[in-house]
């Protein structure tokens, strides 16, 4: 790496500054936005498409003068350079399709790789004041929310194979496979709109069945959805401000030596 930036030349210096890239960016987000409007004209779509392109060449640029300027070794070692590095590789099959007709050529898997552009504004994080700091905390929170959460898959696989068995026919739309059944079983965790598939279930049917499908469908309501989703949401939280928690308890910490040390201090001088 080289340290007298003094000696570097105009097109380094610029690369390497970060309000130079956030302007990239930035740039390359509209014109991702604006290409989504097929009202524009293909001839403005064609220019939407010409600058995205300028701008993933721009990307290439950056990531080979910063392995020139760092060293791949000291380059690769940043998580936000791995990413970086990852999302320009995806995206460089999409500039050849500006001068190839990919529908003539039989390379339409190319558009595949127009896709991936859109990964390109996760490089906005990077930006985020405390990024870094939150990242870590959910990494954190995501190794001891682990074990809840496969609990509470478990539990949903088991309930969507017993509700499969028991309503498939009365509803296959939500129920025909074990599949469906899961996905519908979530739906009833996640609270919102959760009546709707048990009034449908009931919609023909007697009294007692009527009680007791509205009886099952609470009951994995009150278990998955208000005490399961409450207990992965605390345990996640819980962790990703554990660092904040650790912070404060040093500093209680400190405070009680100093509280000792003075009152040790001070019965010394009145035993003396």
């Amino acid at each position: 790496m080289n340290d007298n930036s003094a000696n570097l030349n105009f097109f380094t210096r610029l690369f390497l500054n970060d309000k130079f890239i956030l302007v990239i960016i930035i740039i390359n987000s509209i014109a991702i936005f604006s290409e989504g409007f097929p009202e524009f004209g293909d001839e403005l779509i064609f220019w939407i498409n010409f600058i995205d392109s300028v701008v993933t060449i721009l990307f290439l640029i950056e990531a080979i003068i910063k392995i020139k300027y760092f060293g791949w070794k000291d380059y690769i070692q940043s998580n936000w350079n791995k990413l970086d590095f990852i999302l320009v590789i995806f995206s460089i099959p999409s500039i050849f399709l500006l001068i190839i007709h990919s529908e003539h050529h039989g390379l339409s898997f190319l558009l595949i790789f127009r896709i991936s552009r859109v990964f390109k504004f996760f490089r906005f994080f990077k930006f985020i004041p405390g990024i870094d700091a939150l990242v870590k905390g959910v990494q954190r929170a995501m190794k001891a929310s682990v074990f809840v959460l496969f609990g509470f898959f478990v539990f949903n696989f088991i309930i969507a194979v017993l509700s499969s068995y028991l309503f498939k026919e009365v509803s296959p739309e939500y129920f025909g496979n074990p599949l469906k059944s899961m996905y519908s079983i979530f739906k009833v965790f996640t609270i919102e709109g959760w009546y709707e598939i048990p009034d449908k279930l009931t919609m023909n049917a007697d009294n007692l069945s009527s009680f007791l499908i509205k009886g099952y469908f609470v009951i994995i309501l009150i278990i998955g959805g208000i005490m399961g989703l409450s207990l992965v949401n605390s345990i996640f939280v819980d962790s990703m401000v554990m660092d904040n928690t650790d912070e404060l308890e040093r500093k209680v910490d400190l405070l009680n030596q100093k509280v000792d040390f003075l009152v040790n201090t001070q019965n010394q001088k009145m035993k003396e």
